[in-house]
């Protein structure tokens, strides 16, 4: 494969869906199925990990990793790693002890398309199988790249990341007096935490200077408020239909989040806010950075 991952002058739309495709590929040769009893933990691990999807998590990396011509083959092996963390997370998020979800992305959750004690340890299959993928020497021929790679998911991934904001939101739900300061906490550590890692990935692989990590974290820190509160429009407004997933549910679940705080238009407005700012955090790579500013466009625009 070359350093250029998509041609220039590809458009985002091409490049998300160039994205899926090879995210998809990589991911079917990443996970084969044995021809043995424990056949069906990999069966279930799959039908999760390659469930349609945007695989906007992947294309962060492969767009920060082109900003320093990483090879396509490191940064194809991060892109696989970070959608099995986010497959992982929402096949436990939709189990019965947390949202009990019955649809994702269109189809049966995990849990019933298989079972529950199938889904959690699929759900572990893909979150270590993740850090197996991003120390194999494919991932980077300097072994402190691998290394910190590794580190810097597990933060991101982990209780002071995604775990920590997963059991924050899930308090939320009996808590009535939780302010826009908590919601943007929660929301960081729960959502942006992975997105910061795929958007710092690219810098890590490609070795960058500290001032183009700090402005690709800023880039991530406002893309993943933006995503959240797109995400809490779309429960208040979107169709089942449409988003593959049932809608509602925060409201149901009496859950404090950017809209029921700000109200609609007030938190469509902040949404656009941060898209500005973090389309201006980019000016240091020119150019280059086009497909990240599309990714901040589309992050609030979707439907899904």
């Amino acid at each position: 494969m070359s350093d250029t991952i998509w041609p220039a002058g590809m458009d985002f739309a091409a490049a998300l869906a160039a994205t899926a495709k090879l995210t998809d590929d990589s991911l079917d040769k990443l996970i084969p199925v044995p021809p043995d009893l424990e056949a069906r933990v990999f069966e279930a691990m799959r039908y999760a990990v390659l469930a349609p999807g945007k695989r906007l998590r992947p294309f962060l990396v492969l767009a920060s990793a082109q900003l320093f011509s990483v090879a396509t083959r490191s940064a194809l092996q991060v892109a696989c790693a970070i959608e099995m963390v986010h497959a992982y997370s929402l096949v436990h998020d939709d189990l019965p002890a947390m949202d009990n979800s019955d649809l994702r992305r269109g189809r049966p959750t995990c849990h019933k398309a298989f079972d529950d004690a199938t889904a959690v340890l699929a759900g572990d299959g893909l979150l270590t199988m993740a850090f197996e993928v991003l120390a194999q020497p494919d991932t980077h021929g300097d072994p402190g790249v691998r290394c910190e790679l590794v580190a810097t998911l597990a933060q991101a991934a982990g209780a002071p990341g995604m775990v920590g904001g997963q059991m924050f939101d899930l308090l939320a739900e009996h808590r009535a007096d939780l302010d826009i300061g908590a919601i943007t906490r929660l929301q960081r550590m729960k959502t942006g935490a992975l997105i910061a890692f795929s958007c710092e990935a690219g810098a890590i692989l490609g070795k960058a200077s500290q001032e183009q990590r700090l402005a690709l974290r800023g880039y991530a820190h406002d893309l993943g408020l933006a995503f959240q509160i797109a995400d809490d429009l779309l429960d208040v407004e979107g169709d089942t239909g449409v988003t593959g997933k049932p809608v509602g549910q925060d409201a149901a679940a009496g859950k404090t989040t950017f809209v029921s705080i700000l109200g609609v238009e007030r938190a469509r407005a902040q949404a656009a806010l941060l898209v500005t700012q973090a389309v201006a955090h980019l000016e240091p790579f020119e150019a280059k950075a086009d497909l990240l500013r599309a990714a901040a466009r589309f992050v609030v625009d979707r439907q899904t």
